[in-house]
């Protein structure tokens, strides 16, 4: 891991993920690109082009500024930042500047979303999750440590899953963590017996790595519903880190399928990392 953004928007939340990209740079000796985004269109809107102009270069000192002494924090110190501004404020383009800087890591802090918002909206977390192509960390709380020894990765086993599970490997390589497979059954038409969830972990993991040496590590859980599997059983074994696959849907099929990872970044207090499909 060579390179961490963090979105900021000067709250407390974008704080915590500031903290905790610190604490994981003096781990490992990662550069931290701090992100902050300006809505220029939208201070500019209704104005002249010469009085835009002029108001666009007084709103950037600004937040340059502010920026400025938002990152002079003790924490801070030893760790290599590097501070942006982009003129825009559409969270799903943070992965095209994740893509640009070649970055291991996306830390975001969030509250979650609750209510119609997450129905209609979302967080701006969400949205992350949604297009970014590189992990994204989700914090809920300030961090003491990075010091993640025991991670769930929940994972439906299927073949497509195959590439974002070996990059979560790779990317909590450094951990040196306990990792739990972990498998929901539903009570559903998708409800498999144990030999048929054994044949599937089986079959995953020698397509993934080519041997079941892994298999120690599989655990399989029922539930009603596979955020709720997922919670338990992470509560249940003391974890520090979950860590999900997700299909980074869009649009009309986001509403109608939903997205677990998302679910899971708005209601647990754990930290989430997410791999996309």
């Amino acid at each position: 891991m060579k390179k961490i953004i963090v979105p900021i928007d000067f709250s407390e939340h974008s704080e915590n993920a500031l903290k905790a990209a610190a604490l994981f740079s003096k781990k490992v000796k990662t550069e931290v690109y701090a992100l902050h985004m300006l809505d220029i269109q939208e201070i500019n809107l209704s104005q002249s082009e010469d009085f835009s102009q002029e108001k666009s270069v007084f709103f950037l000192k600004l937040a340059e500024e502010r920026f400025k002494k938002f990152l002079q924090k003790s924490y801070l110190k030893g760790v290599k930042i590097i501070p942006i501004i982009k003129h825009y404020k559409v969270f799903s383009e943070i992965n095209e500047i994740a893509k640009e800087i070649n970055a291991d890591l996306i830390i975001m802090g969030s509250n979650g979303a609750t209510g119609l918002k997450e129905f209609f909206t979302g967080s701006n977390t969400e949205i992350v999750i949604r297009y970014a192509e590189t992990p994204v960390l989700v914090i809920k709380n300030e961090l003491n440590d990075v010091d993640f020894s025991d991670v769930v990765y929940a994972t439906d086993f299927s073949e497509e899953s195959i590439p974002a599970f070996k990059k979560m490997l790779t990317s909590l390589a450094f951990l040196n963590a306990e990792i739990h497979l972990l498998y929901v059954n539903l009570p559903n038409d998708k409800f498999l017996t144990t030999p048929e969830m054994d044949a599937l972990a089986n079959n995953f993991l020698m397509t993934a790595e080519g041997h079941i040496d892994r298999f120690i590590n599989v655990n399989f859980v029922c539930a009603k519903t596979i955020e709720k599997g997922i919670l338990s059983f992470s509560n249940a074994v003391g974890a520090d880190l979950i860590s999900v696959a997700t299909h980074g849907r869009k649009g009309l099929s986001h509403i109608v399928a939903g997205s677990i990872s998302e679910d899971i970044s708005n209601h647990s207090t754990l930290p989430i990392m997410t791999f996309q499909i």
